[in-house]
């Protein structure tokens, strides 16, 4: 029997000795500023002359290091050699692939602060969002490995007195992992080491915005006993190494998590045979939301603007899952804006993450704090402004926490995924024309419902089309196992990570019958 496994616990820095060790961890990471970094292909380090500045986004004179950029020719390289171990990595224990990951896991857990630190100067995580980040990736690990325990016997067929008949998960082949920069150890980590655990073998491209962090997640795997070759460590640019990768006849599956352009643009590529080509691909895809948060008029007011400000600001609203809409009834409508607005004016501090009582951080780079401001000017114009609209990116890429109220659904600041810190606000008459609202988007990721009213609740449990429904709570913060999450729509392939089928989009299935 497998042991269950209960998810890895976040950490409380109201405790000085947590806070100590926090700020011990954030030091250790300053000291490696400036490093360069390697590719990994089958083992090798490789450096190139040219290199991808990672930056901290609060701070963009402060430079995390230097890592080395593929190119065509070493994406063949390492293509050959993640195609060549395959043909043996997929014969190995299921057993000993999950022994990698909970070794891997306890050597992460023993340096939780030392990765949440890296998360905080690379990705510009406050100290909370960055703790449950580095979870997650515990999380993920922890929980693949028992899931391929689970599934490696295969599923039972019937047999008869003539013939014996087995039905087994065989592993696919290569997998191109892309991984994006918002959950930049989770998602990365989970991404990767779920193709690995089902014995194919993996061409890891992290987001050029944060390859640091899985180049050291790259050393705990080494660290753990994963093999050579196993996964290979190959940050490039997108438009030459993406594109050469999706398009190899040797890759089998591409796992892309990302903005909907790029991923509608990743599953059209996919779906073309390329000659010497002798499979579909298979694609795993997570592309964003445009998620919303239902109010009804027999709701808990302050439940509901609680989970408003944490759901829209947390890590600066750039989540697939962060709410950027809320659908009230014309009766609250009124007292919960203000309500909203008054938390975010009390409680969401936008400064350094450095600093472990920030709420709030910058957004990522450039491009999205001027993506963000002009979404920004285009709700000025659709609604009125609440509070925020303002930005500063003299130091760092600082956005302050921004609600535009009275909009109308179809509204640009309403429909476009912004993936910032920007809310909006619109009404409904009743609860079928708040449901009819929160459809009114081509995503389907994730979703609340803040009521007390039994068949509400349950109509919006049929109704409300989004692969996450979250009743009386926030739409954010999805916890491996407890909450598998993927999306409807155009927010990707509800592929479910962390839920019991992931690690089967990673396989194939094979029938034998042996007659007797």
């Amino acid at each position: 029997m497998v042991v269950p496994y209960t998810h890895e616990p976040f950490t409380d820095f109201s405790l000085p000795e947590n806070r100590q060790a926090m700020e011990e961890a954030l030091k250790k990471v300053e000291a490696d500023f400036g490093k360069e970094y390697p590719l990994i292909i089958g083992g090798e380090r490789i450096y190139t002359d040219d290199k991808i500045t990672s930056f901290n986004p609060a701070n963009k004179e402060e430079i995390i290091g230097y890592v080395s950029k593929a190119n065509k020719e070493l994406a063949e390289q390492a293509m050959k050699v993640a195609d060549d171990t395959f043909q043996w990595w997929r014969k190995s224990k299921p057993e000993m692939r999950a022994d990698i990951l909970f070794r891997a896991a306890a050597i992460v857990r023993r340096r939780k602060h030392e990765f949440t630190a890296h998360l905080v100067k690379e990705g510009g995580k406050p100290w909370k969002e960055a703790d449950a980040d580095t979870a997650e990736a515990i999380d993920f690990m922890e929980y693949y490995g028992r899931q391929i325990l689970e599934i490696k016997d295969g599923a039972h067929a019937n047999s008869r007195p003539i013939e014996n008949n087995q039905f087994d998960y065989i592993p696919l082949g290569v997998s191109v992992v892309f991984s994006p920069w918002n959950f930049l150890f989770a998602i990365m980590c989970g991404t990767a080491v779920a193709p690995m655990v089902s014995g194919n073998t993996v061409i890891l491209k992290p987001a050029s915005l944060t390859p640091i962090i899985a180049y050291k997640m790259m050393e705990v795997l080494e660290e753990a006993g994963l093999p050579a070759g196993v996964i290979n460590y190959l940050p490039g640019p997108g438009a030459e190494v993406g594109d050469y990768l999706v398009d190899h006849p040797r890759t089998r599956l591409v796992s892309f998590t990302g903005s909907r352009e790029v991923g509608t643009r990743i599953y059209e590529r996919a779906a073309k045979v390329q000659p010497g080509q002798k499979w579909l691909k298979r694609v795993i895809a997570e592309m964003g939301g445009k998620d919303t948060i239902v109010v009804d008029n027999e709701a808990d007011l302050e439940l509901a603007a609680e989970s408003i400000v944490y759901s829209a600001f947390g890590f600066s609203g750039q989540k697939c899952s962060a709410c950027s809409r809320v659908v009230a009834h014309e009766d609250v409508y009124d007292d919960l804006l203000k309500r909203v607005v008054e938390l975010t004016e009390e409680r969401v501090t936008v400064k350094d993450p450095h600093d472990g009582k920030t709420f709030m951080g910058p957004v990522i780079d450039q491009g999205a704090y001027d993506k963000i401001m002009g979404y920004i000017e285009t709700g000025r114009k659709e609604g009125k402004l609440m509070t925020g609209g303002e930005g500063d990116n003299s130091k760092g890429f600082f956005i302050q926490p921004t609600i535009i109220a009275d909009l109308d659904p179809e509204a640009v600041v309403m429909q476009e995924e912004i993936f910032g810190p920007v809310l909006g606000f619109t009404k409904g008459k009743d609860f079928d024309e708040l449901i009819d609202i929160a459809n009114n988007t081509e995503y389907g990721l994730t979703g609340a419902v803040i009521s007390n009213n039994r068949l509400h609740i349950e109509q919006a449990r049929e109704d409300f089309m989004v692969g996450n429904l979250y009743f009386n709570r926030g739409c954010t913060a999805a916890i491996v196992g407890y909450h598998p999450f993927g999306g409807f729509n155009m927010s990707g392939t509800d592929s479910k990570a962390g839920g019991p089928g992931y690690l089967l989009h990673h396989m194939q299935g094979k029938t034998t019958s042996e007659m007797l």
